[in-house]
């Protein structure tokens, strides 16, 4: 663009680029004359360029070198203020870094000049860089022990973990036999479906839809482990950033959450260990809080943990001065290893001596709380003081808190500070929805925001011990990194378990679905919560979405540049939003729980938007306590400075007395979700809808270890428990077939995995029905199959191979062994046709009869061995379908084995295909079958009575209606029946 004058205006600063010696306007470059003035050639010159821009080409003289700068630094310019932009610049870096090189963006749209702003911009980068490079050269000559500590807070300065990716030749080839396994599924539908058998068309027909559906579950359960990582962290690098020496640790501080209801099913021994394991963590004991929830009001449960924090004073010194593992007494003590190994003080073998010897005389203590608990007196229990215990009536009855240690004056025995023992039982009366475990757990999230505010809590259950003492560590290294932890909800840590036998019969370990489901989801958008051992940013609890994610948009008639309304610039029109993206937006809007419209308030000045938000918005979404509603909004946690610690315990009865979540979002967008007895599904589902992500950590030693009901009875009904809690997901709002979809921020692999957590139980209807079929070929003489031809043939041999090819390359990638991989294949069965059944009929009739069906268990006395539970069978309905389903199919082999007998040489081959479906049956049933054996042939009688008379039944009533004879066939047959005249 030209001046006025006529002069070219300088591409750099706007102005006239002036005159030459001989009166002619200033030239910078001879080749392609790039209208820059003179001073921004100087400059050009003085940073060390010698090229134009433009053209590239040299100076050969220094009015060209002037102009050929001066065309360098425009552009340069341009592209530094694009790469070098303030992030809190927003819209006006953008529109800065969007000005072309044209002469007509020297003026906006206005005609306002606007190269003064980006001059100035441009001078204080290049001011700050050269200050930066002086830096840096005197850092070169520092002295050595001031490089040794700048090398040190470089190291602090790496990433706390890091990403370990399956490698390519494991992953590849387990990738292509999916894509393979596909293909041969779809051609092997194909003349399933193009290839009836007339003569059982029903049977035919059954088993095709009951293949349809297991190659649907399949994909569902396959490509979410599409993107399988490892993981690994560097718990000295958070040392060197969070704890330097001479200074106060500065890691965060984590609420410790342990949840219980009948201390007579939950032994308070059990729970005393996890406590104690948890007071004694790895970590700074200012930074760490207990608090243990007793929802059933137990007064066993009060004086145990009365002896616990005293045993404690002992126990917390004694770990951490010999650094033992793990730091759950109950299970150090029982270690079968040298437990003098890497221990080097002389005075370990005494002191350990000496504190087992405590040990014991603490578990006499709480063994005689539990013998006297076990018959409730008439009056009720009383306290030391003589007073009521005031949870007397379990359903009726106030909040009860109690701070045991942390508090001012409690110390171990050395003298040092212990982490807080807080003892909490919400408030409980008649008419009131408690919401079981999820209720509990906002109970203590609110209890601890008001007490201590942890920004991070751990969850664990009451038999799930600390295993690594730096498990917390761990997850620091996720949480802490100012890279990794903005968007990260939770670290959930994989379930492992003691007290299981060798060859883990009932698959009770899960080891499939914690080392290779997990890991697949950790590389998507993050492992599901399941329920335990969690460490959980208190932050996406409360329904916030990630930092990340962009806030609520701004109104249309927003500036550009400042995004105030039209306070310094004329209005102009936004282009209007496609439909789509409005739609999105809105949808989003109904994922966050926590956010507030302010773009409505905002005529009012600071003091009034804030008291119209906590009176519009917090208090409609968290309750009524200031006090927590300003812990909510410390994102760094903290008690509030404001608040008066002699009225925190009131403030703590308050938000745990049973009416503060009406007319709030608790369990419904905030917190543990309510809805299902699977709470912890829904909670993490609700997370990753609003752009959360989780990330799964597997330190080398088990961060927490529980113990898992072994024996076939306790273990179906705690699956039967985890199914009902899918089907009632399923039946709910929150089911992810259709939940979330319109905001977008739930990856779709990730979507496919949590569909896969609700539908399953599904199965169960299939797999009852294709279970069947084998036992019907062999007393019908019917198959489901035609006669193979050299294709058909090739097809199934391609799908069984596919099948064992890629559960081997699983293997491969994933570590697992191939016993574990079986033992979950034969519970998958076991399961699918008894709990999982039980669970889908249940779930309906909850959810759309009103009707709450339960299946008691009535225990019976173990065998005085190691896994003596292993071999109770208790009575439950549960055990018959799968009974019969084994005794049908073994009536079947012997009945098909004698029909061959009679019918000659040419029955045998027909025979093989369908013997060889009911050993596929008999076999994945065969740990149930033992289980019901037991020893001592144990089985309960019922059990066996039940499912002989089913078996009886249907085969009778199969002879006299066979649905599966064709007309024709059933007229000949009654034909050759000969009549007998009794």
């Amino acid at each position: 663009m030209m001046m006025e004058s006529g002069v070219p205006a300088c591409h750099t600063c706007g102005q006239e680029v002036g005159l030459d010696a001989h009166g002619e306007p200033f030239v910078a470059c001879r080749e392609c004359g790039f209208p820059v003035c003179k001073a921004c050639i100087d400059h050009e010159i003085s940073e060390g360029r010698k090229s134009c821009l433009r053209c590239a080409a040299p100076f050969v003289a220094e009015p060209s070198t002037h102009d050929l700068d001066g065309k360098d630094s425009g552009n340069r310019r341009v592209s530094i203020s694009q790469s070098n932009e303030p992030a809190d610049a927003g819209i006006h870096a953008r529109h800065v870094s969007s000005v072309s090189t044209v002469d007509s963006d020297y003026n906006d749209e206005y005609g306002n000049p606007i190269w003064k702003t980006r001059v100035e911009s441009w001078k204080d980068k290049k001011n700050k860089k050269k200050k930066a490079l002086n830096k840096t050269e005197k850092q070169v000559q520092a002295p050595d022990d001031q490089q040794m500590d700048e090398k040190q807070i470089s190291d602090a300065a790496e990433p706390l973990s890091a990403i370990i990716p399956i490698p390519k030749s494991k992953l590849s080839p387990y990738r292509s036999i999916i894509i393979i396994r596909l293909l041969i599924l779809a051609l092997f539908f194909h003349y399933r479906v193009t290839n009836p058998v007339d003569s059982a068309f029903g049977l035919w027909l059954t088993s095709v839809i009951c293949e349809i559906w297991f190659a649907v579950s399949w994909v569902l359960d396959q490509f979410p482990k599409w993107y399988p990582i490892n993981r690994v962290t560097y718990l000295d690098r958070l040392s060197a950033r969070y704890e330097r020496e001479g200074e106060p640790s500065e890691l965060a501080a984590v609420d410790f959450f342990v949840s219980t209801v009948d201390p007579l099913k939950e032994p308070p021994l059990i729970t005393a260990n996890t406590v104690l394991s948890i007071l004694a963590v790895d970590y700074p004991v200012d930074k760490v809080s207990c608090y243990v929830s007793d929802d059933g009001a137990a007064m066993l449960t009060f004086e145990s943990l009365v002896e616990t924090a005293d045993f404690a004073r002992k126990w917390v010194p004694f770990c951490k001065k010999f650094s033992i593992e793990p730091r759950a007494p109950e299970f150090y003590f029982s270690q079968k290893i040298d437990y003098l190994k890497d221990k080097i003080q002389p005075s370990f073998v005494k002191e350990r001596r000496a504190m087992k010897r405590d040990y014991e005389e603490y578990k006499v203590r709480v063994n005689a709380l539990v013998a006297k608990a076990q018959k409730t007196p008439e009056e009720g229990w009383t306290m030391q003081d003589g007073t009521p215990w005031p949870g007397n009536k379990t359903r009726d009855h106030p909040g009860m808190i109690q701070v045991f240690l942390g508090s001012t004056g409690a110390y171990d025995i050395e003298g040092n500070e212990v982490p807080r023992l807080v003892y909490v039982s919400r408030e409980k009366r008649p008419g009131f929805q408690h919401h079981k475990k999820a209720g509990a757990e906002n109970a203590l999230v609110r209890v601890s925001a008001v007490l201590t505010n942890a920004p991070y809590i751990l969850n664990l259950d009451c038999d799930h011990y600390v295993n690594n003492s730096k498990a917390v560590r761990e997850a620091m290294c996720f949480l802490m990194d100012p890279q990794v932890g903005r968007d990260v909800c939770y670290v959930q840590f994989p379930q492992r378990f003691d007290g299981i036998d060798r060859s883990d019969r009932y698959a009770n370990r899960n080891i499939v679905f914690f080392d290779v489901n997990m890991k697949g989801l950790d590389g998507i958008q993050g492992p599901v919560y399941v329920g335990t051992g969690c460490v959980f940013n208190r932050q996406a609890l409360y329904g916030y979405s990630p930092p990340t994610m962009s806030s609520l948009p701004k109104s249309s008639s927003s500036c550009l540049w400042c995004g105030c309304c039209s306070c310094c610039c004329p209005t102009k029109k936004q282009p209007a939003k496609d439909p789509a993206e409005l739609y999105k937006d809105a949808k989003r809007e109904d994922l966050n729980a926590a956010i507030f419209n302010l773009t409505e308030i905002e005529n009012y000045d600071e003091h009034e938007r804030s008291m119209l938000i906590s009176q519009m918005s917090f208090e409609k979404t968290f309750g009524l306590s200031s006090v927590f509603i300003e812990s909510t909004l410390m994102e760094n946690g903290g008690v509030p400075e404001s608040v008066n610690p002699s009225t925190l315990i009131k403030e703590a009865i308050h938000v745990i007395s049973c009416g503060y979540e009406e007319k709030t979002s608790w369990g419904k967008e905030i917190g543990w979700i309510y809805g299902s007895v699977t709470e912890d599904i829904l909670t993490g589902f609700k997370m990753h809808c609003r752009g959360w992500r989780s990330i799964y950590c597997m330190p080398v030693r088990p961060a927490f270890k529980g113990s898992a009901p072994i024996n076939l009875s306790d273990r179906l009904h705690q699956v039967l428990r985890w199914a009902l809690g899918s089907v009632e997901i399923f039946l709910s709002r929150h089911c992810p077939l259709w939940y979330g979809f319109g905001g977008g921020r739930l990856k779709g692999l990730q979507r496919l995995a949590y569909v896969n957590t609700i539908v399953y139980p599904f199965t169960s209807l299939p797999l009852i029905a294709y279970c069947s079929i084998p036992a019907i070929c062999l007393l019908t003489g019917k198959f489901i199959i035609p006669t193979l031809s050299n294709l058909a043939s090739m097809l199934f041999l391609g799908l069984f191979l596919s099948i064992i090819i890629t559960s081997v390359l699983e293997l491969r990638w994933s570590g697992v062994g191939i016993e574990d991989l079986w033992r979950n294949e034969q519970f998958w069965v076991i399961g699918g046709v008894s709990a999982h059944l039980f669970a889908v009929f249940q779930g309906f009739l909850k959810m759309l009869a009103g009707l709450d069906t339960n299946f008691t268990v009535t225990a019976k006395a173990a065998d005085d061995t190691e896994f003596g539970e292993l071999y109770i069978v208790k009575w439950t309905t549960l055990l018959i379908p799968p009974t019969t389903l084994l005794i049908v199919n073994l009536v079947g082999v012997v009945a098909g084995f004698s029909d061959a007998l009679n019918k000659g040489y040419e029955a045998w081959g027909p025979l093989f295909g369908k013997v060889f479906f009911a050993f596929w049956v008999i076999l994945h049933l065969y740990p149930f079958l033992k289980g019901l054996m037991g020893r001592q042939n144990r089985t309960p009688t019922i059990v066996v009575l039940w499912s002989v008379l089913l078996a009886s039944v249907f085969s009778l009533v199969w002879v006299k209606i066979d649905p599966f004879v064709s007309n024709a066939n059933a007229q000949n047959l009654a034909q050759d029946c000969i009549s007998i005249d009794c």
